[in-house]
């Protein structure tokens, strides 16, 4: 029986990236759908969860995806209200392939440490990736504080993970270099998870800190956020302190994207979501 993976983007045209991994991952074919809404998902599950039988449903799995994490979590909520008993059929969250990203991150740097109550700031941590970093890094019980331009999106954002994973993050406005040097001067770990092309920090407002322990770069096209930071960075050691770039932990982002994938079709009742994928990527990197 073939494995179909069911592609539910938000977007205008479904990811290709999601389709080519969706394949690598194992899945037999990819159907993807575009500009899904909470409105389309009663007919799409029910051709789902009422096509096959009970030992044959994990060969059907849904991938929710899209540039919208937003409107990601609304689809998956839907998604999951239609399911009942064992009419279900597995399920995976990767809107702007936060989750992957994000756990891949942080499960290279909490590789051999221990995060409880290290001082962490995520730089840019109002957008989805930078909101899952700080949710990640909370659930390993860092001390975590997102920073913004405006203070009120920021915190917003960290009502929004209270109430999505009951994790406590504080948040801070830091719209120049200044404010931003001034929020990680007592931090031992900085992620920055701005947009593309931004310099977050210059490297001379962190190589002399003393605390700070641990680095990491999300931004795929240079600059870099964090000026100092190589893209290949994997655990290598500049100014005294761990640095990782977004190819350093790409190649463990694609890996964790894949083995989520292959995991949707060995059971029916699988949901992945921020905590699970984060616990895969650990595993991972033991």
């Amino acid at each position: 029986m073939k494995k179909l993976l069911f592609q539910l983007d938000t977007d205008e045209h479904a990811s290709v990236f999601d389709q080519v991994v969706g394949y690598d991952g194992g899945a037999d074919q990819v159907v993807p759908y575009a500009r899904v809404t909470p409105g389309h998902i009663r007919a799409m599950v029910e051709g789902a969860i009422f096509t096959r039988a009970p030992k044959d449903k994990k060969n059907t799995a849904l991938f929710v995806g899209g540039s919208d994490l937003v409107a990601g979590e609304a689809l998956m909520r839907a998604i999951q209200s239609q399911f009942f008993g064992a009419f279900r059929v597995s399920l995976m969250l990767d809107s702007n392939g936060a989750n992957t990203t994000a756990a891949a991150c942080v499960a290279w740097l909490a590789r051999g440490r221990d995060l409880r109550a290290r001082r962490a700031v995520v730089l840019a941590g109002t957008g989805p990736v930078g909101q899952r970093v700080a949710a990640m890094l909370a659930m390993e019980g860092a001390q975590v504080c997102i920073t913004g331009r405006q203070l009120e999106r920021a915190q917003a954002a960290t009502q929004a993970m209270a109430a999505r994973f009951g994790v406590e993050v504080t948040a801070l406005a830091a719209p120049d270099g200044q404010t931003r040097a001034e929020a990680v001067s007592q931090a031992h770990l900085v992620v920055a998870a701005g947009a593309a092309g931004v310099v977050l920090l210059a490297q001379e407002q962190w190589r002399a800190l003393p605390q700070l322990e641990l680095l990491a770069d999300a931004n795929a096209s240079g600059p870099a956020g964090i000026e100092g930071i190589e893209m290949a960075d994997r655990g290598v050691l500049r100014h005294g302190k761990t640095c990782y770039g977004p190819l350093g932990f790409g190649a463990l982002k694609l890996a964790l994207h894949r083995a989520c994938i292959g995991r949707l079709f060995e059971q029916n009742d699988l949901h992945l979501d921020a905590r699970e994928i984060l616990a895969m990527a650990k595993q991972m990197v033991a």
